[in-house]
């Protein structure tokens, strides 16, 4: 690592890809805030880190909530200074088998809230911090999906919110340039966490078969984030595609 600051911001940090992302970027000696909406899982994750859980800041976040927001990235800032890299992970996969026409305003808006809106709080908040502070610049991680590019059966919320973090990644992009202001965008097909587990057991089809998909450990997503938060600003992974490599996506449908 070049010119980015070792520290950073991982949102949905007490299970799946945001602990994966924790653990790689705590033994690549970052100081990392996890941030979530349960403190318990949180310090299982920051446990888990050994001897680098000192490094580790806990802080319970709904990224739903721009206040809950501003105070994770107040506390990060005050604990370790200018903030290097942002992984935008948390969110919701949304309610499971309902159909388009089924789905209640409710169900929706919290999608749009957690997925969407918690993305951009954070996105915002790491943008008013790396224009400001000295080194001027950082990165920030998206997490997509697959689901940003081809979506699933009965998955009208999360494809949608998902499809719209490709769109808040460009701009991103676009507008930080002029401060130094890196933004990617990891896509992640089948990984395997507890999120998963329905999907190696079997999962709708376009055609409406079930069928059972492969997935890949979890710790390969957190290497490829530590890949790319370690990147020289002047570089960077505009849009990665990690996969289960014979899961159903060029060909979906």
């Amino acid at each position: 690592m070049s010119d980015n600051t070792k520290t950073a911001i991982i949102t949905g940090a007490g299970s799946g890809v945001g602990r994966a992302a924790a653990l790689a970027l705590l033994k690549k000696g970052y100081r990392v805030a996890l941030a979530g909406r349960t403190v318990a899982t949180l310090e299982e994750t920051a446990a888990l880190a050994g001897a680098d859980k000192t490094q580790a800041l806990v802080v319970a976040t709904d990224v739903a909530d721009h206040n809950a927001v501003n105070n994770l990235f107040r506390k990060s800032l005050d604990a370790f200074g200018p903030l290097g890299v942002l992984f935008n992970n948390a969110g919701a996969m949304g309610p499971k088998g309902v159909m388009l026409e089924d789905i209640s305003p409710e169900q929706w808006l919290h999608m749009v809230n957690v997925n969407f809106n918690g993305a951009f709080y954070c996105a915002q908040a790491a943008f008013r911090a790396m224009k400001t502070q000295t080194p001027q610049g950082g990165r920030i991680i998206n997490n997509g999906s697959i689901s940003a590019y081809v979506p699933r059966p009965n998955s009208v919320a999360y494809s949608s919110t998902k499809h719209a973090i490709t769109g808040l990644t460009k701009v991103l992009s676009l507008d930080g340039r002029k401060y130094g202001i890196a933004c990617s965008q990891i896509d992640i097909g089948n990984a395997g966490t507890p999120l998963t587990a329905t999907i190696a057991s079997g999962i709708i089809q376009a055609n409406g078969s079930m069928m059972a998909e492969p997935t890949f450990d979890v710790s390969h997503v957190g290497d490829a984030i530590a890949y790319m938060a370690g990147l020289p600003l002047n570089a960077n992974v505009q849009f990665m595609t990690l996969m289960a490599t014979n899961m159903p996506y060029v060909g979906r449908g």
